[in-house]
C-alpha cells in the first residue's frame, strides 16, 4: 500500500518538473507577466514580468497522473473534473488580463456564473453516480455526521460551500510558494484519511502532493514563475471536490485554516473601510501582505 501511495506522487513530480522548462520559457514568450499594483507592497514591484498562469504545470502532471488511474479508481473522476473545471475557468480568466490585457479579466458575474455551473454539475455527479452520502463527518465527533437530508437544502448548500472553499484557495495565492506549501499539506492530510477510510481517492490526492512539489522548485522565492488564478482556482477545486467526496467539508475549517483566515481578513478589511468611510484593520488584504507590510 505504501509503495502504491508513492508511485503517483513520483509520477506527478517527474511530469511536473520535466514541464516547467518548457512552459515557463513558452509564458515568458508569450509576454504572459505578472502584472503588480503600485500601491501594493513595493517589494513586489520588481516581480512585474515574472511568468504568471503556471498553474497549468501541475495542473497538466495531475491530470496525465489521475488518467493512469482513473480506471480502477472511479471516484477520481468528480474530483478531478472539478479541479479541471475551475482550473479552466482561472485559465480564461488569465488568458484574458495577461494576453488579451481585458484589466479586469472574467467579470465577477461571469466568473462566479461559471463557478456555479461547474459546481452544480459535480454535486449532479455525486448525488446521482456516486455511492457518497449527503451526511458530513462531525470534527472531533467520531462516528457522528451532520445529515441535512432534504436535498433542496444540500444542493444549494453544497454549491454554497464548493465555491467558498474555492475561492478561499484563490485568496491565499499572493505570495512565492505560499498556495503550493499550505495546499500540499492539505492534500497530505485527504491522503492518510482517504487510504484510513479505503474511499479509492488517493491517486489524485497523491497526484496533487506530487505535481505541487515540482511546482515548488519554480515557485519558491524568488519564483520564476506563478501559478495565477489557473492553478489557485484549480487547487481550490480539487481541496472542495476531495472534501465532498470524503464528507469531510466541515473539516476544512481546521485543516484549511489558513484559507479560512485568509477570507475572514479580506471581510473584516471591506466590511470596515465602509462602515468607517476609509479606515482600515490591517495595512492591506488578504493577511499575507499585512504581515509583509
Amino acid at each position: 500500500m505504501d509503495f502504491q501511495i508513492v508511485i503517483p506522487v513520483l509520477i506527478s513530480f517527474v511530469i511536473s518538473v520535466a514541464l516547467g522548462p518548457i512552459i515557463i520559457p513558452f509564458l515568458r514568450k508569450l509576454k504572459m507577466g505578472q502584472t503588480e499594483r503600485v500601491d501594493g507592497v513595493q517589494s513586489h514591484l520588481k516581480k512585474a514580468g515574472t511568468p504568471t498562469m503556471g498553474g497549468i504545470i501541475f495542473l497538466l502532471s495531475t491530470v496525465v497522473t489521475s488518467l493512469f488511474y482513473v480506471k480502477d479508481y472511479p471516484k477520481i473522476i468528480p474530483i478531478l473534473f472539478l479541479t479541471l473545471g475551475f482550473g479552466i475557468i482561472g485559465f480564461l480568466d488569465d488568458y484574458l488580463k495577461v494576453v488579451l490585457r481585458r484589466s479586469d479579466g472574467l467579470l465577477p458575474w461571469q466568473k462566479f456564473l461559471l463557478q456555479v455551473v461547474v459546481t452544480a454539475v459535480f454535486v449532479f455527479y455525486l448525488l446521482n453516480y456516486t455511492d457518497v452520502s449527503l451526511a458530513m463527518l462531525i470534527p472531533f465527533w467520531s462516528g457522528h455526521y451532520l445529515n441535512i437530508g432534504w436535498l433542496a437544502v444540500y444542493f444549494p448548500l453544497c454549491v454554497v460551500g464548493i465555491v467558498y472553499i474555492t475561492n478561499s484557495v484563490n485568496l491565499t495565492d499572493g505570495l512565492d510558494g505560499l498556495a503550493s506549501s499550505v495546499t500540499i499539506m492539505v492534500a497530505v492530510f485527504f491522503t492518510v484519511v482517504s487510504v484510513g477510510m479505503n474511499s479509492g481517492i488517493e491517486p489524485i490526492t497523491c497526484a496533487v502532493v506530487g505535481g505541487l512539489m515540482g511546482f515548488l522548485l519554480f515557485n519558491v522565492f524568488p519564483a520564476s514563475v506563478f501559478m495565477g488564478d489557473t492553478g489557485s482556482l484549480a487547487l481550490g477545486g480539487f481541496v472542495a471536490g476531495t472534501a465532498y467526496m470524503l464528507q469531510m467539508p466541515l473539516f476544512i475549517l481546521i485543516v484549511g485554516l489558513i484559507y479560512l483566515i485568509e477570507v475572514i481578513s479580506v471581510i473584516m478589511q471591506v466590511t470596515y473601510f465602509k462602515m468607517t468611510h476609509g479606515k482600515r484593520i490591517f495595512k492591506m488584504a488578504p493577511i499575507h501582505h499585512h504581515f509583509e507590510l
